[in-house]
């Protein structure tokens, strides 16, 4: 084995040691920190210096986006202004392997000095950070993998890994769920497949539909003629309500049995009985799912009183690369 590949995973392996060690030490300080987050008023404040201080801007971001407002304050910008960011209300989550960051100490009794409580995460309760803080969640003696154990690198793994449970357990304790990460993320893949079918289905005139006791013929003319062409129609009754579905394929096999007449064959003789349907509320990457599922291309999108709203197409979903 190349010696470099042997050095990289002994790296791996003794960064997930870390993570594993601060697994092993949750306990109370950890629910206490859960209950100290979930009932904050006001922000999680995060700070941390150099490499410290990207994980606290990165579980600052996480917080942000499962539904915990909070922002990163760099400590050294802090004692020159940047201190007006915190209010009362607020919670301060200070990061520092050593606990003895002068930055961050400096930054301290200011913050506590409006009544923010503060939580560190640091390697020991010791420390002068952990002796100034209201609540410590302990790392555990934490060496470095680089050369000469200097660089940050298991200690900041383990952060991340203590910051990204605090964010996501919190997450689970204010239920944040589907509909909020669609309103928090509504860009990039992650809006897309949050999209959900009310936001996507055809309506209008590009909503093929026919009143049942129409003809074959005509329902092949509403099908030409929409808007897309998606190659289906619903079936509705007189109140509106989803009775029947026809694709092209029904009339492909119509056509093989021999049809004849389709000015006069009623859609009700040929067309799906009780066909499969969907919701709007139902999200864009589960529809997508369904029509793999059932290997059909369109469903008709009904309310719950079984009256139809629009038309789903699978091209419309493939169309937002969500596949």
């Amino acid at each position: 084995m190349d010696p470099r590949i042997e050095r990289a995973r002994e790296i791996v392996e003794r960064e997930a040691a870390a993570v594993r060690q601060v697994g092993d030490r949750l306990g109370d300080p950890f629910l206490r920190a859960l209950d100290m987050i979930l009932a904050v008023r006001g922000r999680v404040v995060t700070a941390g210096m150099g490499k410290a201080g990207f994980i606290a801007q990165k579980v600052s971001a996480t917080l942000a986006s499962t539904g915990t407002p909070s922002i990163f304050l760099h400590p050294a910008e802090a004692i020159h202004g940047d201190l007006g960011r915190v209010d009362p209300g607020d919670i301060l989550l200070a990061f520092s392997k050593s606990g003895e960051t002068q930055e961050v100490l400096v930054m301290l009794p200011h913050v506590k000095a409006v009544g923010v409580p503060v939580i560190g995460i640091t390697q020991e309760s010791n420390s002068t950070l952990g002796r100034h803080c209201d609540l410590v969640l302990e790392l555990g003696r934490i060496d470095e993998v680089g050369p000469y154990g200097l660089a940050p690198s298991a200690s900041t793994t383990a952060m991340l890994a203590l910051g990204d449970a605090l964010a996501l357990v919190v997450q689970d304790g204010r239920k944040f769920g589907p509909d909020d990460f669609a309103r928090f993320h509504p860009g990039g893949d992650l809006g897309r497949r949050l999209m959900k079918v009310g936001e996507l289905m055809r309506t209008g005139d590009r909503n093929p539909m026919v009143q049942s006791g129409a003809t074959v013929l005509q329902a092949i003319e509403v099908m030409t003629r929409t808007l897309g062409r998606p190659g289906a129609t619903s079936i509705v009754d007189q109140h509106g309500k989803l009775v029947g579905f026809f694709t092209d394929g029904d009339l492909r096999r119509l056509i093989e049995k021999g049809l004849q007449n389709p000015r006069e064959r009623s859609i009700d003789e040929a067309m799906t009985h009780r066909p499969r349907s969907i919701k709007t509320e139902t999200f864009a990457l589960e529809a997508l799912a369904m029509l793999h599922q059932m290997a059909i291309d369109q469903l008709p999108v009904v309310d719950d009183e079984g009256r139809l709203l629009g038309l789903l197409d699978v091209q419309d979903l493939l169309n937002l690369k969500i596949g």
